[in-house]
């Protein structure tokens, strides 16, 4: 820490942590919840499960945030009053641990107050991923299959539930493309800094001359629709095509054409589910993912007009936003916050935090 006497780390703390919750509002959190719990408790709710798993998950989210506030301020009581009796007593120990715990703290109110910059309209929402191999061959899909993972084990690092829609597998290795939703709130807020073009330099494995290679995935970060949103989408703009579902290597999931494929013929987007048995849950899934794609490109279409009106020059979305070095030296750089790492395989392992606390504050810091 920067600071030399523990007294007035503290006190920076509590004020920190005091304008936080003026900002996140612990009471009418409470009141939120008082009423999901309302809610749960009803036998009838889970007759609708989609609603039943949205207020159990909001429920349970803000449970934790309101334990979070609760034990950060009596942590930080706990620490001053141990270093106040460490004032009159020699007990080295026992200072050391303090210093620790203050430590920590610190840490951890300065990733709590990165939320409270996440205000922006879709931010509370949860979030849908999609990732696309680009250029590099069997190594571009070998790389899209390393962020899908990288983003997975990041959200089962935070105990967020999540839930693939689709997986389509390169032939000789890694995935063309998958969707996948984190079903957190503010997931979108945290993640959507991830949105745009991803570098891997490394030595391939798929070249009998283990020649260095670079390879593309483009990653696209959505909110996840909410009825509020009015995202209508006439039948008549719609194509709907029915496949059998397959896994790595072209074994068969199921023997019915379960699966669903719909494009948007406006657009030309294209989503598709295969998850469920049922082709009917599959076309629900499909169509909330295609809601999400098209809201999505609505937000970015408003936010290259303000970008426009504004003519700041600010990189566009969709550009390069950090490469993955693993040859001919390790490491992994956000070309747009100057953050980076020279642990690349813990990056890929789900650990992105600090990446994704960089890029919140580059996004605040550049309106976007």
């Amino acid at each position: 820490m920067a600071g030399s006497d523990p007294a007035e780390e503290i006190a920076a703390l509590k004020s920190t942590l005091a304008s936080i919750e003026a900002v996140l509002d612990p009471a009418a959190m409470e009141t939120e919840a008082a009423g999901l719990r309302e809610q749960a408790a009803d036998p009838e709710l889970w007759a609708d499960q989609d609603r039943a798993q949205r207020v159990t998950r909001r429920l349970s989210y803000l449970e934790s945030e309101l334990n979070r506030l609760a034990s950060l301020r009596s942590r930080l009581e706990d620490t001053e009053v141990l270093f106040d009796l460490l004032k009159t007593e020699d007990d080295e120990p026992s200072r050391l641990e303090a210093t620790r715990e203050l430590a920590t703290l610190q840490s951890e109110i300065e990733q709590l107050e990165v939320r409270t910059l996440l205000n922006g309209e879709y931010d509370a929402r949860e979030a849908l991923i999609s990732i696309n191999a680009q250029a590099g061959g069997a190594d571009a899909a070998d790389f899209s299959e390393n962020l899908m993972r990288m983003y997975l084990r990041w959200a089962e690092r935070h105990k967020y539930p999540t839930e693939v829609y689709d997986i389509s597998y390169a032939e000789e290795a890694g995935i063309k493309s998958t969707t996948f939703a984190i079903k957190a709130p503010y997931a979108y807020g945290t993640l959507r800094g991830e949105h745009g073009t991803h570098r891997m330099v490394r030595i391939s494995k798929y070249d009998n001359q283990g020649r260095r290679q670079t390879s593309f995935a483009g990653v696209d970060i959505m909110p996840v629709v909410e009825q509020t949103d009015h995202i209508d989408i006439p039948e008549d703009e719609i194509r709907v095509d029915v496949f059998r579902s397959s896994g790595p290597g072209g074994q068969g999931v199921n023997t019915t054409d379960s699966a669903v494929r719909i494009t948007h013929l406006p657009t030309g987007i294209v989503v598709s589910c295969q998850n469920e048995r049922s082709q009917i849950q599959n076309r629900a899934s499909a169509m909330a993912v295609l809601q999400s794609k098209l809201l999505e490109r609505r937000r970015e279409q408003e936010a290259e007009e303000l970008q426009r009106l504004r003519g700041d020059g600010l990189r566009a979305w969709g550009s390069q936003i950090r490469n993955y070095v693993l040859y001919p030296y390790q490491m992994v750089k956000d070309l747009r916050t100057g953050m980076e790492t020279g642990d690349p395989l813990t990056v890929l392992d789900g650990e992105i935090d600090e990446f994704l606390e960089a890029e919140i504050r580059w996004l605040r810091q550049n309106g976007r």
